[in-house]
Formats: C-alpha cells, structure tokens, sequence
C-alpha cells in the first residue's frame, strides 16, 4: 500500500491523499538540484552541506579509556538544517543517502543515519561515480548497506590526525608562537620541501663540457653531438678536454659507421588520477591544486547545458585509480572509431590499478565521450572549459592506439672521435591526434654505413650542473603520491595548511621554507621523528586502507600508534626550551610614539611592529614599492601587496583614500589605444607580455624572454 500525506484542495477546502516521496540526501545543493531532476516527481533531493557531526574543536574529543571512542556533536550553526532533515525524514516513504562514494562521504552517510535514526543495517545508500541520468537510476535500483570498513577507515584518519595535531600543536604555542599546527602528512611535506632547501645549499656546481656537431649530407644539414673516442663514451669536465677532442679532427670527412633504424612504439597516456589531474593542471593550465579541485567540483556536480539542463560532465574527482568501466571503454572505442577511424580505437582495453589503489573507484573521464570540449564550450566559463578539455583529450587519448615512430640513429667517426645523431618521425599518430605530447619531428637524411658526410661546424659550449629544483605544487604532490603519503582528498589542503600556518611560501610557483617552518621541522624532527618520517607515514597509509579492507580493526591501528607517541609527547614537554623568535631592527621609528620599529613574523608573514607594544599597537604592512605612480589617484605609489593566501597582487600606498587593485603588475604607461594604464603579465615559457589593463581592449606588446 502506498504511503499517503494529507492536503487541503483550494476548490472545496476537502482533505486529498498525495502519496509521499522518496527523500535523498546529498551533500551539495547544486548537486541536489541534478539528482532530483534525474529521478522525477516521487523524489525529494536536499543537500546536508557536507559534514552535520565532527569531533569539537575546543578539546580532544577522544575518549582514551574508552577504546579511542570519538565524541561526536552536531555542527554549530547546522541545527536548523538537522532539524529541517528530521521533519523531511520524518514525512517521507523512504530515505536514501547519496554521499560521495568515498571515504568521507561514507562518514558522512553514516552521520545522517545516526542523526535521522535509520536503520544501520538498513539498505538505504546509493552511490553513483558519476551524476548522468543513468548512473544515477542505476545507483537506486540496489540501494546497499553502509560500508562501515569505509566509514571506519575514515574515523580511523579523523582520529589519528585528531590526536597528532592536538597534542603536538599546544606544545609549539607554549614554546614557539601561538597559532602554529603539525599534522601528520603536512609535517611531511613540510620535512620534504626543508630537505630539498638544504640539497641546494649543499650543493656545488661542477664544470662540464659539451660539443655539439653540424655536419652536411648533401645538401641536407643536421646535428650531431659528441659521445665518446675509440667507442668508449667520455665526458668532457673542462675546456682541455674539449680541446684534445678537437685536435684529432684532422678534417672535414666524417664516416659513417653504424645506421641503426628501428620502428618504436609509444602507448597512450593512462586516464587521470587526482594527483595526475593536479600536476597536468599545474603545468599545462597553469591551475593552482585548490582551483584544479574547485573547478572539477562545478565539473563533476553538473553545469546547465541549455536545453539538455543539468548534466555532471565528469566522474568523480578524488580517486587514485586508473580503471575504466567496460560501458565508457566500449563508448569511446566507438566514439573514436568514427570519428578517427577504427585503426585508432583500442577495444578491450583493460588497466591494471598501482597497489593500494581504490578499485572501486573509476579514473577521473567524461561522463559522456560524445560531449566534446567544442560542443559544449558556450556553456562554460574559460576555466572550466580549460580543465574539462584536459580530462576530455587524456581520456579520449587513454583508450587509443599507441603512436608509432620511425628512428634513426647514426654513428658518425674521424681518427676515433665519434660523434651521434638521433631521428625520428612520426609513422602513425595515433592517440597524439587528440593528445600530443610528442617532440617535433627530427628527420636525419638517408644514410648508409660507409658513407661519408661532411663537418660544416662545431659549438663547444661550457655547462655547470645545476642544483635540485625547489618544489613546485605539482612536483610536491608527486613526489607525497610516489612515496604513499597522503591520499587524493589531502594533497590541495596540506599544500594549503602549510603556506597558511607560513611555513613556507611561494616564490616564482615554487616553495621555500621559512625561518619559522624550520623552527617547527626541527623540533618535529628530534621529539617526534615518526611524524615526518616518509616510510613510516606511507605505512600507517597502508593500515588506514587495511582497515577499509576489513583486515584490521582501526582501534587497533590507533593503540598501535598511539603508545609510543604519549612517551614522546612526555619527553617534549619536559625537554623543548622555549624558542624566542627575535624581533630584527626596521631601522626607521614609529610615527604615533617615535620608539624603533621592529620587524615582527605573524600569522601571514613578517610585518612591522612597534617596539613599544603593548603601550602602542601600531603596525604596518612590509611593502615593496616598484617605481610605478598609481593610475588612479596619481598621487601615492603603487605598491606590491599579498593576501592572506600569500598570492601577490598591486595597491596604491594611500588606501583606504584611494582602493586601486591589480593583480598583474603595472608598469607606469598608459595604452596608445584605450588610454588605460598598461600591465605587465607572465606567459608560458618564463616570458612577459605589456597588455592594456582593459578587457575590451587588444592591445598587447612583443613578448620580452
């Protein structure tokens, strides 16, 4: 029998039964808005906002006698909206939780129950990887239990992560500064990038020698470099090596002495994982990893596509894994078949996951093939055209045929010098029609053993190795995945955490540690080395994914821990002195009291401070002037500035009187066409490029290397 409410009619004021609806809960409103679309009249979608129930945060929240049992309580703020899920609950013939099929979003499922009074061991969870009309009835026609292992795993996480920063953080503000945090994966990353730091300060350069070659045969030139004498390959450390070299060349006929042609194969790149999305987005798109995850959010919970409405256009976007559905394999195989031709379509493609990997999870694809980046491009906004077009031409590439290249390499020698050229050209592109990641073609003429070309020149050229690269966001998450630290959902707010807390920050889009960042790895370091051990971080990774496996019990991964670590935690508070961060001179005086100003670190970075606190509160910003009089008011000057995000941008010294913001650098002249001021902005490739400040306008000027 169905279920049935009670409304009055307008026309007779008589009471009618209307049956009553399905409620689904969501996690996000916009979210909620597609669903509910998808599933029609007897279903209710509405969104929780993500967490309603989280351990407090004015205390531990962990009963340690009591087998590490959380003290969950309701979110303040969110008791309105529990109030509001009850009375829907309450009214509704069923209630289905449709949470982020993850970690998180099984915790969160299992919060809403406990809230709403469901049944635990009630089928009432529905999961869908990505938000199409499909996928999304699919998930309802086999509601499941909730997968406690995952919520588990995910308790075991909060936990863990609960008792490090909650016990090693008061230990920094009582003998650091007030304000600081570790954790456990950003103590790593922090450890990672101070390691780095320290790489590049031991490091020291070492001459080396290279002689590139330009030969002729007949009339076609092409380069070669040198690669050893007698067959045996030498490095050149200084110029009286080049110089040996040179000397027994004794003319301009060179022998050709091996030809060695091959046919070589290179297979597509696997479809995105988050940390593949997040470095390719770093690199290609120039995506900050918060914007990367920001943008493939709108992505993945829908965008409004004109008539056809709200459609998710990705899977979901936090996985580890690389598989493929057999259905969206078998979509792109025909949808690359037509539209490339069946010689480029890879049928039965079957990928095997990195260990450790989330299988129940697919790669980051599109949600459907057919909507290619140009047909749907008027609906999106630039970024999110730019990402999706990233997702659309790696996962379309993944499930194409390997791109096959014709080479060439050839030995050229002269009184035991040799000298080596490498070719190649492009057979069959294969998956690079819709994904190239390939050099150029470099062709060398035809040649046979026993011919001879000639030397037209050669370029000596003197190098310096060069030290380790400081990290970048990108390189930082790749090197946390390679090493196991951390999982997809914590890269963007460890990265976040650390530049917010001023352990470090960016400078030219790589990061450098601060003084108070190794102040903090330091005490890490020798009173909890575990913490920022590498190996011992991916281990305990390992345990947290047993735990969602069912092997292992999470209280028991948490004593595990947790023992030993109260003896360190005893240890510190006794044994670290407290550190006094000294105040450097500013060298000029306070304007409100004529004592010294100082120059203080704060939460967002250094800044001045009067020496005569807490008497005189008086405090400004470390400015940087760059030259330029502001545009607007004409009077102050323009001012280099950063935000709470440490994200650098251009003000006018005399705000609040004049508000003048830029992100991009001006640089004092005004635009020959519009008349408005000129800014300096940053292009691929390390260039600059002067543009007119106005949207409307195109002016630009050459590109400056």
């Amino acid at each position: 029998m169905t279920s049935k409410t009670t409304v009055k009619t307008k026309k007779t004021g008589k009471k009618r039964a209307t049956p009553k609806k399905n409620l689904v809960i969501v996690e996000s409103p916009a979210k909620a808005k597609t669903i509910e679309k998808y599933l029609g009249r007897s279903y209710k979608v509405v969104a929780s906002v993500g967490h309603i129930r989280d351990l407090k945060k004015s205390s531990m929240s962990i009963d340690f006698d009591n087998n590490y049992e959380p003290q969950y309580i309701n979110i303040r703020g969110k008791g309105p909206l529990i109030n509001s899920l009850k009375k829907e609950a309450k009214n509704a013939k069923q209630v289905f939780l449709a949470s982020d099929p993850d970690r998180e979003g099984e915790a969160i499922s299992w919060h809403l129950a406990h809230i709403l009074d469901l049944d635990p061991k009630g089928k009432n969870r529905v999961v869908f990887n990505e938000i199409t009309k499909d996928a999304v009835k699919n998930a309802f026609v086999e509601p499941r239990q909730i997968d406690m292992n995952l919520v588990d795993a995910q308790q075991a996480r909060r936990v863990l992560d609960r008792i490090v920063g909650y016990s090693i953080s008061p230990i920094l503000w009582k003998k650091v500064k007030k304000g600081l945090s570790a954790g456990r994966v950003q103590s790593v990353a922090l450890k990672l990038i101070i390691d780095r730091e320290n790489e590049i300060k031991a490091f020291k350069p070492e001459e080396y020698w290279s002689i590139d070659g330009f030969f002729k045969k007949g009339t076609k030139k092409f380069q070669a470099s040198f690669y050893g004498l007698n067959g045996k390959k030498v490095k050149l450390k200084n110029n009286a090596d080049v110089k040996e070299v040179l000397a027994r060349i004794k003319s301009d006929e060179f022998l050709v002495s091996k030809v060695e042609k091959k046919e070589r194969k290179r297979n597509a790149p696997l479809p995105y994982t988050t940390s593949s999305l997040q470095q390719d987005a770093a690199n290609k798109i120039n995506f900050r990893t918060r914007k990367t995850m920001m943008v493939a959010q709108q992505l993945y919970e829908g965008i409004r596509l004109g008539s056809r409405g709200q459609q998710g256009l990705i899977t979901y976007m936090r996985t580890d894994s690389t598989r493929i559905s057999p259905v969206a394999q078998n979509d792109a195989a025909n949808f690359i078949s037509e539209h490339f031709g069946d010689r480029y379509a890879k049928h039965g493609n079957r990928v095997r996951n990195a260990s450790g990997a989330q299988d129940a999870h697919e790669a980051i694809r599109p949600s459907n093939v057919s909507q290619t980046p140009e047909s749907i491009a008027k609906y999106l906004d630039k970024d999110q055209l730019k990402l999706y077009t990233l997702i659309w031409n790696r996962f379309v590439a993944s499930q194409m045929t390997a791109a096959v290249f014709d080479t060439m390499k050839v030995n050229l020698e002269q009184n035991g010098v040799r000298f080596t050229a490498n070719g190649s050209q492009v057979k069959f592109d294969g998956y690079l029609a819709v994904y190239n990641d390939s050099d150029k073609n470099k062709m060398l003429p035809d040649m046979a053993e026993g011919d001879t070309v000639k030397k037209v020149s050669t370029n000596p050229e003197q190098h310096f190795t060069q030290p380790p690269a400081r990290y970048s966001e990108a390189t930082l998450i790749k090197t946390l995945e390679e090493n196991g630290v951390g999982r997809p959902s914590t890269y963007a707010p460890t990265l976040e955490t650390i530049q917010k807390r001023y352990y470090v920050k960016l400078a030219a889009k790589r990061f450098e540690p601060t003084e108070l960042g190794e102040i903090v790895n330091s005490l890490i370091l020798e009173f909890f080395p575990d913490i920022v051990d590498v190996k011992f971080t991916a281990e305990m990774e390992g345990k947290l994914d047993q735990v969602e496996e069912g092997q292992e019990q999470w209280q028991q991964v948490i004593d595990s821990f947790y023992k030993p670590f109260e003896k360190e935690l005893t240890k510190a508070e006794t044994e670290i002195e407290k550190i006094q961060i000294k105040d450097e001179p500013a060298g000029f005086d306070c304007d409100v009291c004529g004592h010294p100003m100082v120059i203080k670190l704060g939460r967002y970075g250094k800044f001045y401070a009067c020496s005569n606190f807490p008497e005189c509160h008086n405090t400004k910003a470390i400015t940087k002037e760059i030259g330029v009089t502001c545009p607007l008011c004409q009077k102050g000057q323009v001012i280099e500035r950063k935000t709470k995000r440490n994200r650098i941008f251009y003000g006018c010294d005399r705000y609040p009187e004049c508000d003048f913001t830029s992100w991009d650098k001006p640089v004092g002249r005004s635009c020959p066409k519009s008349g408005d001021f000129l800014v300096e902005k940053k292009v691929r490739g390390g260039g600059k490029q002067v543009i007119c400040s106005s949207d409307a306008c195109d002016y630009k000027e050459e590109i400056v290397k």
